[in-house]
């Protein structure tokens, strides 16, 4: 009698167990099958760096987008994905499966913000924009651009011009000397593939001052085709041993004391950047150059311009004579065009 009620029992176990799996197993499937609960704009969550996998599945389940975290645990053993999830911020859109959300943490498809660094900009720019963005982790505070240079591994070099203008993008908690230094390599390599490929006989010691003299023509010129004919024109400046007089080298001595209108008594101030008063390039790029105008500084145009006057509107007046550019002085700014 009592082994008869054993059996009954141990069979009423059974199928409990066996509905009870048969359940769990149902439910894992719906799990894998059905969409999260996403907010109809989306979400993002953020897996910290050392989060175990049950941790992100917490993560998940705080934020309301699956109810068993134990399933999300299940899912990834099954599939060879346990120690695959990568740290980092992932959006998660409505319409996302638990498998597909897991595939996208497996290949580290997180979030990518943006900054662009604008092709004219000093240094001061370039670093005002770097601590502002939300999204970068800020370690330099205010530290000055010689001290940020240290910071990047080039403390020896001016820092002037040393990064690329382009827009980069990153993920949340890049530090801003990661994100400096990737901007210094993209301008070194730019620069050293432009020097590979420059015409013979330019006036230049080195990629350096190639740099320079591209900074200057992107301050001088907004006009793309206009930019090999400023570096004609300043090229053939340097080899006849004429002065450069730029306005914008002058600019850049002036500094913070610069008001916005350059006047003669500016013209006639000494600093290293006047090259009204000193011959040859300045000592250091006056701006970040983009790549159509490190392009021009070694590809100078032809032809036998020496003078080039602002027209008003952008664009520039070029003359081979200082007659023709007195006239076109006269004609585009004393006379107001």
């Amino acid at each position: 009698m009592m082994k008869n009620r054993l059996f009954k029992l141990l069979g009423l176990l059974i199928l409990l167990g066996s509905l009870a799996g048969g359940w769990v197993l149902m439910e894992y499937r719906l799990f894998t099958e059905n969409a999260m609960t996403v907010p109809e704009g989306g979400t993002a969550i953020m897996v910290e760096p050392g989060t175990p996998l049950s941790g992100v599945a917490a993560v998940l389940q705080r934020k309301g987008l699956i109810d068993h975290p134990r399933f999300f645990v299940w899912m990834a053993r099954l599939r060879g994905k346990a120690t695959a999830v990568q740290a980092g911020e992932y959006r998660i859109g409505p319409g996302l499966t638990p498998p597909q959300l897991l595939a996208k943490m497996a290949a580290g498809e997180v979030i990518q913000y943006e900054l662009t660094l604008v092709e004219g900009w000093t240094i001061h720019q370039t670093l005002a924009a770097v601590r502002e963005h939300p999204r970068l982790k800020h370690t330099l505070g205010k530290a000055s651009p010689e001290e940020v240079m240290a910071r990047i591994g080039h403390p020896d070099e001016h820092p002037e011009g040393r990064f690329f203008p382009d827009t980069y993008h990153f993920p949340s908690g890049t530090t801003d000397v990661a994100f400096l230094r990737r901007a210094y390599r993209a301008m070194e390599q730019t620069l050293a593939a432009a020097w590979e490929g420059r015409v013979e006989d330019l006036p230049y010691d080195g990629p350096y001052e190639a740099l320079i003299m591209a900074s200057i023509v992107e301050k001088e010129t907004a006009v793309p085709d206009e930019r090999g004919r400023i570096a004609g024109v300043f090229v053939r400046r340097l080899e006849k041993g004429m002065r450069l007089q730029t306005d914008p080298t002058v600019i850049y001595g002036l500094g913070q004391g610069f008001d916005g209108n350059i006047r003669r008594r500016d013209l006639r101030r000494d600093t290293p950047y006047n090259t009204y008063l000193h011959s040859g390039l300045p000592p250091t790029p006056i701006a970040m150059p983009g790549a159509e105008s490190i392009e021009a500084a070694l590809h100078p145009a032809p032809g036998d311009a020496l003078y080039f006057v602002s027209k008003g509107d952008g664009s520039h007046h070029f003359s081979a004579t200082l007659e023709e550019h007195n006239r076109a002085v006269r004609r585009y700014q004393l006379n107001g065009g």
